[in-house]
């Protein structure tokens, strides 16, 4: 017998695999009235709104989640996404710092650390992130090359002889 908080995730889950995330988040809203600490509930509802550029709104739902489970690596890595597409580096660097400390070879970890470096004007250490990350999977050199964070680097040697 399934629980209504059971049911309500589940209900939020196919609304989601339907391609309704305003539905998902109605049902998420109702888990949440019920329950305010569930770690489902309030990841998937960051996660939505981070999709729809909602970031403050997501930055808050990932907190409800690292309030209870600090080293949650996913919540962590998209708390530090939505800070840097809001443009501030300095918490998302911390975000992605977090997540190096817990898995020091998580690759989103540290491509998303270098990214944040080189866009908070911390060219040198973050060239030096991304030069570690290339020797560990030569497949973010084409990944670098291609990401609009580095566009205004592109040109610039110490780039390219970390992505040659």
């Amino acid at each position: 017998f399934m629980s209504e908080i059971e049911s309500l995730l589940k209900s939020g889950q196919t609304a989601l695999n339907l391609g309704n995330p305003k539905d998902a988040l109605a049902f998420y809203e109702k888990v949440l009235e019920q329950d305010p600490t569930n770690l489902q509930a309030l990841f998937k509802q960051g996660n939505i709104f981070g999709k729809y550029g909602k970031y403050e709104d997501a930055i808050i739902c990932y907190d409800g989640v690292l309030s209870q489970e600090k080293e949650d690596i996913l919540s962590l890595l998209n708390k530090g996404l939505c800070f840097h597409k809001i443009e501030q580096y300095a918490p998302a660097i911390e975000c992605f710092d977090i997540v190096l400390k817990i898995k020091p070879d998580s690759k989103t970890g540290m491509y998303n650390m270098a990214s944040s470096l080189i866009k908070s004007g911390k060219l040198k250490e973050g060239l030096q992130v991304l030069s570690q990350l290339i020797e560990l999977d030569a497949s973010y050199k084409e990944q670098a090359k291609c990401d609009i964070d580095f566009i205004d680097i592109k040109h610039l040697n110490e780039f390219k002889e970390v992505t040659v």
